[in-house]
């Protein structure tokens, strides 16, 4: 007999009917953030919302946040969800599975009789990924007030502005200002995601707790040389952007796999070269940067190391260079009594749930900043992710949405009887 309250097959066919907008092959997606396929993928999702009992909107930045009253609606929400946007090469499951669940959650409490006390939203952010215009999170940032500077002007590989396909998509800027959440309005926040690492599949569990978010730090670094011809160039007279890159993203290499035992990442995972020919010396070269750590302290050490070893690679190719940073964040520790609501909610399903770093970032990372935050993982084979071979299991997301469920039961029951804020 099934001891879970959630549809396991309403989850799958719900993930399945996803992959099917954007589908790139047999398991692959491509939906790129406010793109045609991605405002498809949202308009279904929505519908999803309605069926469940959701209020459904689209907001200025593009999320669609779904609204379920409680008895007192003035209380601050207890609010679910993530993303549905993909890599241009990915998977079904990264991001997905949060909102599928969180949906599954709401619908699962209307259909077993529940009216939480305080209401219950659930989001769908737009472009957490951050692949297209080069800096993620757009939609939870938005959100919170968060935007910086420049960030409609970014543009993607098609030279289509953020501001043109965020008009295209049905976004509005012009109303920006009253999409922002007020202080107070979501109390707790809470995501389900895979893992997209290979821990709990090492540790054979098919859930887990997370206990923090590691701090990315992302830049785009410009290489200036100067062109010439391969064949005649002597090599102590060349001004070769690519040949300091490459140095540059060795000595990446080594930094981040210093310490075997820390969880210390570095990727340069996009490189541009111009003018791109068999037999010009490279003359500009850009790249980004990805490093990350849960120890901020280590992390800011890292990239002094890493300032010092750009500016003598450079100087030794006779390059001029900038950095710009896209992204810069310290870690973020789960709320303890988010974690409490899962630990307890996996003890009642009689369920083992290890805890774990996160080294990816999520929406939960700009959620944190505003109210308290945690989030469940679910194992993925062979720890893949942003790739068309992403797999987990129907049966481990079940017991994630599970989970996710009710531990969302347990944070409206203490809401509802948390003392109310001083005026």
């Amino acid at each position: 007999m099934n001891r879970w309250s959630v549809n396991s097959d309403r989850i799958e066919a719900r993930i399945n009917r996803l992959a099917q907008i954007g589908k790139i092959s047999e398991t692959g997606v491509c939906r790129l953030a406010l793109s045609a396929e991605d405002l498809e993928a949202v308009l279904v999702v929505k519908g999803w919302m309605e069926e469940a009992g959701l209020t459904a909107r689209i907001d200025a930045f593009g999320n669609l946040i779904g609204r379920l009253e409680g008895a007192n609606p003035d209380a601050p929400a207890v609010m679910m969800g993530s993303h549905i946007d993909t890599q241009p090469y990915a998977g079904r499951f990264d991001g997905i599975i949060g909102v599928i669940g969180a949906i599954e959650a709401v619908q699962t409490m209307r259909e077993q009789g529940i009216a939480p006390a305080v209401p219950i939203e659930v989001a769908a952010f737009c472009d957490e990924e951050g692949c297209r215009f080069n800096k993620g999170l757009f939609g939870v940032r938005g959100l919170l007030g968060q935007l910086e500077e420049g960030e409609l002007a970014r543009a993607d590989k098609d030279g289509v502005t953020r501001l043109e396909a965020l008009v295209a998509f049905g976004g509005d800027p012009s109303k920006f200002a009253e999409s922002v959440y007020p202080p107070g309005r979501v109390g707790s926040f809470l995501e389900l995601h895979i893992e997209q690492g290979p821990v709990l599949e090492s540790l054979n569990s098919p859930v887990g707790l997370v206990t923090g978010i590691s701090g990315p730090l992302w830049w785009t670094v410009d290489l200036h040389g100067f062109a010439g011809h391969a064949g005649s160039v002597p090599m102590p007279l060349r001004r070769d952007a690519l040949a300091s890159a490459a140095s540059i993203i060795a000595g990446l290499q080594t930094l981040a796999s210093r310490d075997p035992d820390a969880p210390t990442v570095g990727t340069v995972g996009s490189l541009q070269v111009f003018p791109d020919s068999r037999n010009i010396i490279p003359e500009h070269v850009r790249f980004t940067v990805d490093l990350r750590d849960i120890d901020l302290g280590r992390r800011d050490r890292l990239e002094a190391e890493l300032r010092v070893l750009i500016d003598e690679a450079a100087a030794a190719n006779g390059l001029t260079y900038t950095i710009r940073e896209d992204t810069n964040s310290e870690p973020r520790y789960c709320a303890e009594r988010i974690k409490d609501a899962i630990r307890a909610s996996a003890a009642d399903l009689d369920v083992t749930l290890p805890e774990l770093m996160s080294g990816p970032f999520h929406d939960s990372l700009a959620m944190s900043r505003y109210c308290d935050y945690g989030m469940i993982f679910v194992r993925c084979k062979d720890g893949i992710s942003h790739n068309p071979k992403e797999f987990s299991a129907q049966a481990d997301i079940a017991l994630g949405c599970e989970l996710l469920y009710q531990a969302a039961l347990r944070l409206c029951r203490a809401a509802a009887h948390a003392p109310a804020e001083p005026a």
